[in-house]
């Protein structure tokens, strides 16, 4: 275990790396993506102050996601261990609990509603990170983002 500060635009796993780590956020903000086969960036997962965040892969498999800096941040970096992020039994219950609302979410719910789901999951980030990012995790194009917004101005 070891605290680090990483820059904003600092990439800090990328895909494919082997024996990657799990890092919980003191301060700052992390995200983490994939890119496709045409370039295109898919956001994964946002981790802002006192969230975790890691790749799902076993230490030994290359991971699936690139893991960034949004904000300069200090984060606390551990080594993949499942007794290790069973003792932190809270963080991890967030973790799956919010992973698991996404995959129901993007299957069944309405772009408003995975939007008003994105302020309750992560209310102090909505104006730390560009809309093209929020549209990115929404699974909508920014242009549809500032259609959503509009709307929801107007309630």
């Amino acid at each position: 275990m070891a605290t680090i500060t990483v820059k904003k635009g600092e990439i800090i796993q990328r895909s494919g790396a082997l024996n990657s780590k799990v890092y919980f956020v003191n301060s700052g903000l992390l995200r983490g993506y994939t890119i496709d086969e045409k370039g295109k960036e898919h956001i994964f997962i946002f981790a802002p102050e006192n969230w975790t965040i890691a790749d799902a892969q076993a230490p030994e498999f290359p991971c699936d996601l690139f893991i960034d800096a949004l904000e300069d941040s200090t984060i606390t970096v551990f080594q993949k261990d499942i007794t290790q992020e069973g003792k932190n039994v809270e963080a991890l219950i967030k973790r799956m609990s919010v992973l698991q609302k996404r995959i129901i979410m993007l299957m069944s719910y309405s772009a408003m509603e995975r939007f008003e789901h994105f302020i309750e999951t992560y209310p102090n980030i909505l104006k730390r990170v560009p809309q093209k990012m929020i549209a990115s995790y929404l699974g909508i194009t920014p242009e549809a983002l500032s259609t959503i917004k509009k709307r929801k101005g107007k309630k």
